[in-house]
């Protein structure tokens, strides 16, 4: 396949937000669409779906738990499509508030996914981004909750300009083994194990923003982390519906090629907020 056609990739493509990003980027995005889903038969059940809506996804197997399974993802991009213009982190889990599995091992699980995992696709994904491409890794609000429960010292850390990589991952670490020695309250940490990874993958948006600024500055890449909103999914039962809450991924997604920004920003409802302040003074509250 020629390398000059342009592809999206959705990771969590089959269901919920990710199959609703999909759907918008199939009818708005000049190029192919990537699904990417864990579990093949769901993701092809998907692709099936759209396809009987008159669209035309392809459909590529990906957990973002499984480093071969990213690699494997990497590799059919590089030789199919010689690199990526748009890339959605979508992928994510969340433990509902009644589940009896142990804190720690909520927050152990939460974290291999929602952080870690998101940081192996950009690791290997990222280099692939063709210039002017585009970088959506889905956050939440409630990451921001969570930073304004940490303590002081924890907040300074995340909120600093300066923050590395390195750093962010040691501190992402220790929540969980604070969690498993049942001392994460007492070392200043929130009590939701969701919103410390969303935090963790805003906090990663920007210092990844920050390298492509250094290293690639004349490419014109745009990486931003947004909140969705709060939609119904098999996570949760909130007021926005998947469509809705797509919008504002798919709207970071199609940014025009001589845009300058939004970039290394957190957006919600297409407007970019200030990170860190707590989510009860935005105008969308419970998002």
């Amino acid at each position: 396949m020629s390398s000059n056609i342009r592809v999206a990739v959705v990771t969590g493509g089959n269901k919920g937000i990710g199959l609703a990003i999909v759907r918008d980027l199939c009818q708005q995005f000049s190029g192919d669409v990537m699904l990417t889903a864990r579990d093949v038969a769901r993701g092809q059940a998907a692709v099936q779906q759209l396809q009987a809506e008159g669209l035309s996804p392809r459909f590529h197997q990906l957990d973002i738990d499984d480093l071969r399974s990213i690699q494997a993802l990497r590799d059919f991009l590089l030789k199919e499509y010689g690199g990526l213009n748009v890339l959605v982190n979508n992928a994510g889990i969340a433990f509902k508030t009644v589940d009896p599995t142990p804190f720690h091992i909520q927050a152990e699980v939460t974290m291999k996914t929602n952080f870690l995992g998101t940081r192996n696709v950009c690791t290997e994904l990222l280099p692939l981004i063709k210039p002017q491409g585009r970088v959506v890794n889905v956050s939440s609000t409630e990451g921001v909750r969570a930073l304004n429960e940490c303590s002081p010292e924890l907040q300074q850390k995340f909120k600093s300009e300066t923050i590395t990589e390195e750093e962010l991952v040691g501190l992402m670490n220790k929540f969980v083994e604070d969690t498993k020695n049942g001392v994460h309250r007492k070392e200043g940490w929130s009590d939701s194990t969701y919103g410390v990874t969303k935090n963790g993958v805003s906090v990663l948006s920007r210092i990844y923003a920050r390298k492509l600024s250094e290293q690639r500055a004349g490419d014109k890449i745009l990486l931003n982390a947004c909140c969705p909103g709060w939609v119904r999914t098999d996570m949760t039962e909130a007021h926005k519906s998947p469509e809705e809450g797509a919008e504002t991924v798919v709207y970071l997604d199609l940014l025009l090629s001589d845009a300058e920004g939004p970039h290394g920003q957190f957006v919600s409802e297409k407007e970019v907020v200030e990170w860190g302040f707590p989510p009860e003074s935005y105008p969308w509250a419970n998002a």
